[in-house]
């Protein structure tokens, strides 16, 4: 027996021991320099081979030094998103890591590398092979310089402040026989190994010390303190460094709560303290125990992932109490650090996992604390917004509509696409609440809290080892005897749009016979309700093999049939889902709705809104627009927008009529057939129309990510002019036949251009091309260069009409937004347009009608302030071709929608000293609210 003993005590001392030293161990020596935002770091990492494999080299991850080149994924990512203060940033600003040595232990140097591709992780060379179960030991010595807070909320920051993330050098994450390399690209989703950490920490006595590590004082003197920061089990450290600490600690049971997140306005200190205990708690019971003793809360996380949709309306209304709104922000930081810190997933691989719970979570927090809460709060109960759709959604039922906007832009994204794939919406909004809604749908559909026992069993699994969607699809499937593939085919793994709707109805006095047909690929679970007096009477769920098949239903004095009616599915379009058993009631009743609206599928929409038009002419032509869309595109769509106009005392005014075409696979996403029109004076006396049928294809790249964006368009133009006694040549009526593509790829960095263009009339037929380059250099100064090259096919007509034009564009086919399009002189015929020959000085001769080159160029002297030249040839009939320049300052206030052109030198001579000077300035002034909206959505789809 005491051999047997001996034999027992034996293994518990080997599987302690292999327990042990399963974790890779880091020790660090660190000083703090606030002055230079650097730390110089002596560090000791002890890698234990976890794997089956025998390896030769090892990866570290080093995602601090994403920072210290402009073209890193980092910078590729800040500039595809139309971030520019990491390009424009001074190189104190960007951080990086310097000096860097690795020895083993005895102090034979490794060889190792860092490529410009990826120079955020380095592989290191091993003198030897290192086989499963064995350890070695990597001395390190680097100094790492901390970049500002400016680009992703963490770094230095003003009064000698840092907010440390990812400053270290540590093991990358092993699986599937490699080593996971990532590139930081401001994800948060670094892939580390799991390790033990040791830090000691040498920082001045002005400072003070935050972190989730365990901290104790080694020491101190007149000018610096010595501390130890240490924790086990860890893929990540937060360490935020103070002149004063603006954080405060909260008690929860074996938990410290650590946060400095702000609130919107007055909290008390017991109301903090009862929200976070509630937060705290229900995350406890509804996910499982935290494993560490701290967790930091803080500002920047949130400011990182805010609370999309809670903010953005103005703060006068204040439609949210002050403790509710920092209710839900702590709630979503919370649970986003909770979940980082706890679960041991590739969160860029397997990110839907992770917002999918938070998402989740979050909404049956709401349902059990604030039920009746509305998407807009309190202002539901304003009189002028009482009856908007927008004011009547609930709270939770806001993720639909905000993930509806990319899936009717055909931008969505499947959820299980990697992180770094997805746009900057879909990543930060879209994918992370369909995911929150998707688990949802499961959990309705299952009943029993199925979904939610599944997120507690898997987060229990974590508490063991790496995990993966492999294991999280195995536990949900073991909570249900049904078979939930339709889940993770269609739900997870498939972009393709659900869309069902009712077929033949039929219906007695007791009971309904219809059928439920599927208009998308998807075959999934749907749920139909029966309504009476918009009350519920009933709700049944569709198995799969009950869609497009006859079901027979009691009836129970329904007068309507709904499908998904409380939006439980994901689906693409709700407004056929329902069914009046009523002879002469609507499926849909109609509804007028002032300016915008989310859509309703209760109700068919048509909106309305005051509308403002100014050319010299019409004058300030006020109107009113009403259109059948609201914030999502739609199949069809139209409007019709009637002015007045008060120079000319006519009505006046614009329509069209689209039917958008999307293709959910292939480069070619969308087609689009459009009749529009328009009727404005283009001289005091005279009037024209327009008619315009027209052909649209859209390409994109495989990757939603690219910026790059390609378009065919087929274009009928008919003009009918009025003849005018002020206008030469104002009688013509003419139909132009234009085929245009472009191809087009813009980012902060650079934007390549390139147009083609050919028109075909009875009277001409042209042919142009131009193509446009801009590069931003690392002095923060712009170089930017087109070309423009047309010529005539033929061109039998005697007017100038159809010319090209030199300094002024020619506007025959009424394609701009021209104020003065018959002037000469006026402020307003100084109006610019960045088309054709492209010249900011009035030269002879103004136009071609023959052949046109011409080269423009500007390159950025200071900020927003310019040099432009123009140089190029025009050649006229009868005449020899003639070489034109200018040059100049330009201010570029807001590119192609605010600027300024100032000549000085050009064909005409020096023009500053020439009289009437500011006759020559031009300018660029877009005022059309819908293309400024687009410098907002640039950065985000």
């Amino acid at each position: 027996m005491k051999t047997y003993g001996k034999i027992i005590l034996l293994l518990i001392v080997l599987l302690v021991s292999h327990k042990q030293y399963a974790q890779h161990h880091s020790k660090m020596a660190v000083e703090v320099d606030m002055d230079t935002n650097s730390l110089t770091i002596d560090q000791e990492i002890i890698f234990y081979n976890q794997s089956n494999d025998t390896l030769t080299s090892i990866i570290l991850n080093d995602w601090n030094n994403a920072f210290s080149e402009k073209d890193s994924p980092l910078g590729k990512r800040f500039s595809d998103e139309f971030y520019n203060k990491f390009h424009m940033a001074l190189e104190e600003d960007r951080g990086g890591t310097f000096n860097l040595t690795i020895e083993d232990k005895e102090k034979n140097a490794f060889s190792w590398e860092r490529t410009k591709k990826n120079p955020d992780f380095i592989k290191v060379l091993l003198h030897r092979v290192l086989i499963p179960n064995q350890k070695i030991k990597l001395h390190l010595t680097y100094v790492s310089k901390i970049p500002s807070d400016k680009f992703t909320k963490y770094g230095h920051f003003e009064n000698y402040g840092m907010h440390l993330k990812n400053w270290f050098l540590t093991p990358a994450r092993y699986e599937d026989h490699q080593f996971v390399k990532y590139s930081n690209e401001n994800l948060d989703d670094i892939a580390n190994g799991v390790s033990d950490f040791d830090i000691d920490l040498k920082i001045s006595n002005k400072n003070a010390i935050t972190s989730d590590l365990a901290i104790s004082n080694l020491g101190k003197t007149e000018f610096e303190t010595h501390v130890n920061l240490s924790g086990k089990n860890r893929t990540d450290v937060d360490l935020i460094i103070e002149k004063e600490s603006t954080y405060k600690s909260y008690k929860i049971g074996n938990l410290e709560v650590i946060t400095n997140l702000r609130s919107s306005g007055k909290v008390s200190d017991s109301v903090r303290t009862e929200l976070i205990n509630r937060i705290a708690n229900f995350i406890k019971e509804n996910i499982g125990i935290y494993p560490y003793t701290k967790i930091i809360i803080s500002q920047a996380d949130y400011d990182r992932n805010p609370f999309y949709g809670l903010n953005q309306l103005p703060k006068f209304m204040r439609p949210f109490p002050d403790d509710f709104l920092f209710e839900i922000k702590f709630l979503k930081t919370y649970l986003n650090v909770f979940l980082k810190n706890s679960l041991q997933l590739d969160s860029r691989k397997d990110n839907w996992i992770y917002d999918g719970i938070q998402v989740f979570t979050m909404m049956d927090y709401i349902d059990q604390y604030h039920p009746e809460s509305k998407m807009m709060g309190s202002a539901s109960k304003y009189f002028l917004l009482r009856g908007f759709k927008m004011a009547q959604t609930d709270f939770n039922e806001q993720y639909s509509y905000y993930y509806m906007l990319m899936s009717r832009k055909n931008l969505d994204q499947p959820l299980n696409a990697p992180k770094n794939s997805l746009i900057k919406y879909n990543v930060q909004i879209a994918n992370k609440y369909r995911a929150g809604l998707s688990l949802k749908y499961l959990d309705d559909y299952l009943g029993n809290d199925f979904v939610t026992s599944g997120i507690q069993q898997f987060y229990i699994l974590n508490t063991e080892g790496q995990t993966s969607r492999n294991d999280f699809e195995k536990i949900l499937r073991s909570k249900t005897s049904k078979n939930i593939d339709w889940f993770f085919d269609y739900i997870i793994d498939s972009r393709e749009t659900i869309d069902y709707k009712f077929g033949d109805v039929s219906k007695t006095k007791d009971s309904v016979t219809f059928t439920v047909q599927n208009k998308g690929i998807p075959l999934v679970p749907m749920p139909v309700f029966g309504i009476k007096n918009k009350q519920i009477i009933f709700k049944k769920w569709l198995e799969i093999n009950q869609i497009d098949t006859t079901l027979t239903f009691e009836r129970k004095n329904v007068d309507k049939l709904v499908l998904n009616y409380n939006n439980e599915v994901p689906e693409f379009n709700l407004r056929n889902n329902w069914k009046s058993l009523n002879p002469f009631s609507l499926n849909r009743p109609l509804k007028l709705t002032f300016f915008e609206d989310l859509e309703d599928s209760h109700r068919s929409q048509l909106f309305y809104v005051p509308t403002l038009f100014y050319n010299l002419y019409d004058g300030f032509a006020p109107g009113i627009s009403f259109y059948n869309y609201s914030f999502f595109d739609k199949p069809f769509i139209f409007t019709l927008n009637p002015m007045y106009s008060f120079n000319t005392k006519s009505i006046v005014g614009s329509y069209f009529f689209g039917i958008n075409q999307y293709l959910r696979e292939g480069r070619l996403y969308n087609i689009r057939y459009f009749l529009s029109g328009s009727y404005f004076h283009y001289a005091p006396d005279a009037a024209y129309l327009k008619l315009n049928p027209s052909l649209s294809f859209f390409f994109r790249e495989p990757s939603y990510r690219d910026n790059r964006k390609q378009a065919i368009f087929i274009k009928y133009n008919i003009i009918n002019k009025e003849p005018s006694s002020i206008v030469i040549d104002s009688t013509d009526n003419y139909s132009i036949l234009d085929l245009k593509y472009q191809n087009i790829k813009t980012e902060v960095a650079s934007h390549v251009k390139f147009v083609t263009d050919v028109q075909f009339s009875e009277y001409f037929g042209k042919v142009s091309a131009e193509v446009e380059y801009r590069k931003l250099f690392n002095d923060k100064r712009y170089f930017n260069i087109r070309a423009f090259a047309g010529t005539f096919l033929y061109n039998t007509n005697n007017t100038q009409n159809y010319n090209f034009g030199v300094s002024r564009v020619n506007d025959y086919m009424f394609d701009y937004a021209v104020y003065a399009r018959s002037e000469t002189t006026g402020i307003l015929s100084q109006q610019y347009f960045f088309a054709q020959g492209g010249f900011k000085s009035f030269l002879n001769p103004p136009q071609s009608n023959q052949w046109l080159a011409s080269t423009n160029m500007s390159y950025t002297i200071w900020n927003w302030i310019d040099a432009y030249a123009d140089f190029g040839f025009v050649k006229n009939k009868g005449f020899q071709n003639t070489f034109l320049y200018d040059s100049g300052i330009r201010l570029n206030l807001v590119q192609d929608y605010f600027e300024l052109f100032f000549p000085v030198y050009s064909s005409n001579g020096f023009e500053v000293t020439q009289k009437n000077y500011n006759e020559k300035i031009r300018f660029i002034f877009v005022f059309n609210p819908k293309s400024l909206i687009n410098l907002f959505t640039r950065k985000w789809f």
